[in-house]
This record gives structure tokens, sequence and C-alpha cells, in this order.
């Protein structure tokens, strides 16, 4: 099931719902809000290769954390000032605030009170900004009718506050324009999945879909072909509204991203349709998939695509040996998948209950209550995040100041869009 979908559904009528509405408008935020608070500054190693990481690797690195005291006497600086960004907007970018951390406990209510909400480990939003958030969101829906995507259903893109959800997730940055490129790129990569996969804004084709991705992909990765067959690409590109807004929406990154940061977004595009084309299988085939592979599927379909834009917003460049790293794509890829968990437990409370999400699949698997399916996927998402903070803190000690920032901005890129998925549900009839 699609975001745009997940989003929008009507409230399901089980007593799972009011327990996922419950676990979302939950206050508690006890993730530390600053990644990087307790990590001493480090000089870079020196190493044979630019930008390489040195200190702890392969598995344990996460007992580097040991070395982190429980508080810094002074806070590692994220942020710098931001000298693309001109006019009144421009400012020095916040750094990850250091403020003490909430309730540490996995959850809350523990005992034999049956009515006790588990509690998601996610950091609070760095910085909640409603009329920035207002202002994307104008922007991208007159923006959305122009490229055509979703015909007739504009109010439920505005409904959803995907502007929101980018101006919670990139704290680096107020400029309305870049946090607008993002949202346009986040916008065209959902609707791949509206129109193609889910039937969401067009008639699904599960047998056509390889086909539609591959020529999505040709506007991701511009194909190039001879003179004599290059008009009829083009003339089925322009014909087909996600296809065009694809186009813009990466035209317009490059306002922004270098030529390394686009490429980076264009591969985790190619990983995310390779994930498309599994659903389609489970679609046709009427297979409903084992646990770990549904598991394996979020580490492919998640927001890692939106995630990667971090630098690129921010107005700094990641280099590549350290983006490429393993170790970073380890913590990196990890953090891609908590946040999707976090999209699967509120989906639950809006899903069909034939239909795919973690806590569903738990559920028939595992024979459990669908209580019991809510519990453990948010164990399983407070591992995922137990891991990503310590790993990161590690990589913090010994990578480049470039790192430094890059990580603790997919901390605070979590913390926003769990704020997000917490707060969009007083559109579909939930308050808080």
């Amino acid at each position: 099931m699609s975001l745009m979908s997940r989003m929008s559904a009507s409230g399901a009528g089980h007593e799972t719902a009011e327990l996922v509405a419950a676990l979302l408008r939950d206050p508690q935020r006890p993730g530390n809000p600053d990644l990087l608070a307790g990590a001493p500054r480090a000089a870079v190693p020196s190493t044979s290769r630019p930008g390489a990481l040195g200190g702890p690797t392969g598995l344990g690195t996460s007992a580097a954390r040991v070395l982190l005291p429980a508080r810094a006497t002074t806070p590692a600086r994220v942020g710098a000032p931001d000298r693309s960004e001109a006019g009144p907007r421009a400012r020095v970018l916040p750094r990850i605030p250091v403020a003490p951390a909430g309730p540490g406990a996995a959850s809350a209510g523990a005992g034999s009170d049956d009515t006790s909400v588990p509690v998601l480990y996610c950091p609070p939003a760095v910085r909640d900004d409603p009329a920035l958030g207002e202002e994307v969101d104008d922007r991208l829906v007159e923006w959305a009718a122009e490229v055509g995507i979703y015909p007739g259903q504009l109010d439920r893109v505005r409904s959803a506050g995907f502007g929101r959800l980018i101006m919670l997730a990139h704290p680096e940055t107020d400029d309305p324009d870049r946090l607008l490129a993002a949202a346009k790129c986040a916008l065209s990569e959902w609707s791949v999945d509206d129109h193609y996969v889910d039937g969401e804004a067009e008639e699904a084709r599960p047998e056509l879909l390889g086909q539609r991705l591959a020529i999505a992909h040709s506007v991701i990765d511009q194909a190039h072909l001879p003179v004599a067959y290059a008009p009829r690409l083009e003339e089925v590109v322009r014909a087909d509204p996600v296809m065009v807004a694809l186009r813009d929406a990466l035209r317009n990154l490059g306002g922004y991203a270098s030529h390394a940061q686009a490429r980076r977004l264009r591969h985790e595009l190619a990983i995310m349709f390779v994930a498309y084309n599994q659903e389609a299988v489970w679609a046709t085939s009427g297979h409903r998939p084992p646990v770990w592979e549904f598991l394996m599927h979020r580490h492919e379909n998640s927001f890692v695509p939106c995630m990667v834009l971090i630098d690129t917003l921010a107005g700094y460049e990641l280099s590549q040996a350290e983006f490429s790293d393993p170790r970073v794509r380890r913590v990196f890829t990890l953090a891609g998948s908590a946040s999707v968990i976090v999209n699967d437990l509120y989906s639950m409370g809006k899903e069909d209950p034939s239909d795919f999400s973690l806590p569903r699949l738990i559920e028939t698997e595992e024979g459990c209550s669908s209580r019991e399916a809510v519990e453990r996927s948010v164990l399983l998402h407070d591992e995922i995040m137990h891991t990503y903070e310590a790993e990161a803190a590690a990589l913090a000690l010994t990578g480049s100041p470039e790192l430094r920032r890059f990580l603790a901005g997919v901390w605070a890129w979590l913390g926003g869009s769990r704020e997000w998925h917490a707060r969009t549900a007083r559109y579909h009839g939930v308050t808080d």
C-alpha cells in the first residue's frame, strides 16, 4: 500500500486502530535529541584514501559507544553558515540542539494493564515551523497540478501535508525553494507507487509494471537512443504525468545538488523500482511474504530516497568515499528501515487486515494478536534505532566533519518523520 493511500485511507474499524492512534499520538520522544551531544571532537584520521573512515570496523562497531561520555562540555557544531542561501532567509543553520533526553524506556505501562501503549524510541523533531510547511505544501500542490499527477486528488495531496514532512525532516534549512525541491522529488517518487503499483491514482496493471518502471528509469538515468528512435521514447515520456514529474523534479534538484548528489538519488530510486517489481510478483502470484522477506523489501522500499538529500538541502556535500563506505551505508539504510516501520505501524490502523504491513505479517506468521504484533514491530523499530544511534556515534568519532553532520542530520530526519506521522493523523478523522 502506497504512502498516499495510507495517509488518506479512512480509519479501520477495529481496536488495533485505536492502539496505533494512541502509539502515534504518544508525546513521549525518548530518543536523545542530539546524536552528537556526547561525542567529543576527533581529529580526522590520516588514511591512504581521502575521506576514508578509521577506527573500529565490522560487527561490534557499536561497542565504541562506551567511549562516549554522558554529556559533552562542548557539543559538536552541526550547522554552519549556508553561503548558497541568500536573501532574508539566509542565516546560520541550526545544529541539532543539546537537551535532556526523555524517558529511556522502550515501552510504557509495563505490567498487567493491557491498555498500555508501547513507546517508539525516536528523538523529538528539531523544529516545527507550520507556516513554512504550509508554504511548501501550497507550492507543491501547484506543481502537482502543473505536471498532471494526482488529477482530481489534489485536496488529498494537500491534506497529507508532504510539505510539512519535508519541513520537519530537513531542519538545516528554512529556504522554501530548497525544501520544495525535495518535496517535488518525494511526491514524484511516491506517484510512481500510486499510479503504477497500488492503483491509487489510476488502474494498476501488475503485468505491465516492469515495462513501465523500465521506461520511468530511462528518465531517472536518461536513455540516449539513436536519432531515429529517440523521438518515440520522448513521446511516451511526455504523455505520462509520472515521468513528466520525475524529470521535472530531478531537473529542479540540479539547481541545488552536485552531479554526485543527484546520482545518489538516481541510484536509490533504481533500488526502489526493484522493490516495486517485487510487489508486482506478490500481487500476481498471491504470495504473502514471510516477515524476513518483507523486512528485506523494506530495506529497498523505504524513505531512503528522501533521506539521501540531507546534505544537499543543508548546503554541503558528504564525500563519495565516506557515503559509500559499507559501515555508513549500513547505518544509513537501517535508518531508512526504521522510518518505514513507523509508516507500517501507522498504516495498520488504516488498512484492511489482508493488506501487507510489518505488524500484519507478524500477526499471521507468529499467530499472535494484533496488539502483540504492534508491540513486536515497535521492538524491531527500537532495535534498529538503538543500533543506528550507537554505530553512527562511533563512526562520527573518526569521520570527517561532514560525516558527523550527515549522521546527525539522519537522526534529525527520523525525529521529523516521526513527528509528521504523529500529527498528520488529524487530517484523517483522528484528533490530537
